[in-house]
């Protein structure tokens, strides 16, 4: 038996990823992300599932969460924040 709640979870932290990858900004809000997740007014429905979705992704190292420009611990952050991709220089 299939979780949905598991595959919604999946699917979006692989939206979170390919909006970082198919952006021109090295780093983008959880707002810039919903609406480019959902073309109608529910994005901000978005908000508290993409945070998730960004600890996730930040404690297993695919990207990296920002508050005022600096990198922050995934699990101890609160406020506004960014989310870039890892730099590979």
């Amino acid at each position: 038996m299939r979780n949905d709640s598991s595959d919604e979870s999946k699917n979006l932290r692989q939206s979170v990823l390919s909006a970082l990858t198919n952006s021109d900004e090295k780093t983008l809000s959880a707002q810039e992300i919903a609406r480019l997740v959902v073309a109608d007014d529910s994005w901000p429905s978005l908000l508290v599932p993409i945070r998730r979705a960004a600890v996730e992704l930040a404690l297993a190292g695919r990207l990296i969460i920002y508050r005022k420009g600096k990198p922050v611990d995934p699990a101890d952050f609160k406020g506004v924040y960014r989310v870039g991709l890892p730099r590979h220089d």
